[in-house]
């Protein structure tokens, strides 16, 4: 299995990602939904 270049800042941005996903807001959203939650 190959190394992440950086997998730090990876494990940190998937970990933001599914926050929002299961605990913020949930499923079902367009695409746009998730990035604004994200920005935020």
């Amino acid at each position: 299995m190959s190394q992440l270049k950086f997998e730090e800042e990876t494990f940190v941005s998937r970990g933001a990602v599914f926050e929002v996903y299961r605990r913020t807001i949930g499923c079902g959203f367009l695409e746009a939904v998730y990035q604004e939650c994200l920005e935020k």
